[in-house]
């Protein structure tokens, strides 16, 4: 049998096991390990074996249940909750600013947590109850929160760049390097559109009368409240940036200090302490267990030499464009986001699509972002997309699965105008790295 049947075979086998209801992990590494011994014989259980080794090599894999901890706590000691109150009374005045408010509260969610359904989470239980009592348009203001919980895996410290580090051989520091200029450029163009939009019609987005009238005093008191996560953000990053700490010390470094923040707050009880830790042992383990399928998988691709006869089929036989085949893996991620989350997606194609991507001579760091935000572009496409329903099991009654699916119609079309870009335009990514690390 040729390379790219087998290569085919695997596939529809993992596929089809996937549909079964089987856990991601297990259906990839079920496939990858029997294909090994069927190639190899008895040989081909080390591939397995050596894949849970370089696991257990790989020291940067300890920043994952770092971050993980610290989102958990930032989140069940409710400190977006004084974030949100301070965007509430710095900028409700404007027309659309709750709005505004709420995409710079996903933009400071992401930097405590990393993951996208933690955004959602906390715009859907606390902006969203608050910005359709305040009048604002409920179509719009859902499609505000799934964006901006779109940043989610892109701002660092994105955990989902961590698990693309691993599977891409990249260094983690160099991609989270590399989300920060389109995350931040992403969160601009929707709090434009938000502006503009609110600007030509008022009535979507109502200015907060009310917002005015709190006291200086207590302005200043909320705007020290809700600047404390960002100042664990900073304490974490900036010496990790200047190179005065790894990237493990420097996620140790977020993980005690929100835990410090958290009891002097006096939000910190050994009820929420002991959901912290089962959730972040929950969560890390999937995570390790994804991560040790997709490199055994990948090993095995690696053995067969499958991504070269696929590339000498795209290439040579087909005759197609290195960028034409980069669109095309694009579109596959938005067809499958429709039914898979982002951790699915990139273990099932990551061990043919990353080498394929070297090989048609990319770079690894650029297609990362392009993959996280393709992947939130596929979240948001109906009929079928993640976010979509995760919004309506979360938003109240009268926000309608139509409204939803309305709502997100612009904030993709932004979305796809930021890939573009990016596609056009790699230094957008590459050039914060390749400034620190030049450095």
């Amino acid at each position: 049998m040729s390379q790219e049947y087998i290569a085919l075979f695997m596939f529809g086998a993992m596929m089809v096991m996937l549909l079964t209801g089987q856990r991601v992990f297990g259906a990839i590494g079920a496939v990858g390990a029997i294909a090994a011994l069927a190639l190899w014989g008895t040989g081909g259980q080390d591939i397995p074996f050596s894949a849970a080794m370089k696991l257990m090599k790989w020291y940067p894999l300890l920043t994952l249940p770092m971050f993980i901890f610290m989102g958990y706590v930032l989140s069940e000691s409710r400190l977006a909750d004084d974030l949100y109150r301070m965007f509430h009374v710095w900028m409700g005045p404007v027309n659309g600013g709750l709005a505004i408010g709420t995409i710079a509260l996903m933009v400071l969610v992401s930097a405590m947590n990393g993951l996208s359904v933690a955004g959602m989470a906390i715009g859907a239980t606390i902006a969203l109850p608050e910005l359709l009592r305040r009048g604002y348009d409920k179509t719009m203001v859902t499609g505000v929160i799934q964006a901006g919980s779109s940043l989610g895996i892109l701002v660092p410290p994105s955990v989902v760049l961590v698990l693309y580090a691993m599977i891409a051989r990249q260094p983690v520091g160099q991609l989270w390097l590399a989300g920060v200029v389109p995350g931040l450029m992403m969160a601009a163009l929707f709090i434009c559109y938000i502006w503009l939009r609110c600007r030509l019609q008022p009535e979507l987005g109502p200015a907060m009368k009310d917002a005015g009238d709190v006291p200086r005093a207590e302005k200043m008191r909320l705007l020290w409240a809700g600047a404390l996560p960002l100042m664990i953000f900073a304490a974490m990053m900036v010496p990790f940036v200047n190179g005065w700490t790894s990237l493990v010390e420097s996620s140790a470094i977020g993980a005690l200090a929100a835990l410090v923040a958290s009891v002097l707050k006096r939000r910190m009880t050994w009820a929420i302490f002991e959901t912290c830790t089962k959730q972040t042992l929950a969560i890390s383990c999937m995570f390790m267990w994804i991560i040790l399928a997709a490199l055994g998988f990948g090993a095995v691709f690696d053995g067969l030499g499958a991504v070269k006869a696929i590339d000498n089929l795209f290439t040579d036989q087909l005759g197609l464009d290195p960028w034409v085949i980069l669109i095309l893996m694009q579109l596959s991620f938005i067809l499958m986001g429709t039914f898979l989350d982002d951790t699915a997606m990139l273990v099932i194609v990551a061990p043919l699509y990353v080498p394929l991507v070297k090989v048609l001579g990319f770079d690894l760091i650029w297609y990362g972002v392009l993959y996280t935000i393709t992947t939130q572009i596929a979240y948001m496409t109906p009929p079928f997309g993640y976010n979509l329903f995760l919004m309506r099991a979360m938003a109240p009654p009268e926000v309608s699965l139509n409204d939803i699916y309305r709502s997100i119609i612009p904030f993709v079309g932004i979305m796809v105008v930021a890939l573009a870009l990016i596609m056009a335009f790699p230094q957008i990514a590459l050039w914060l790295p390749q400034t620190i690390y030049g450095q």
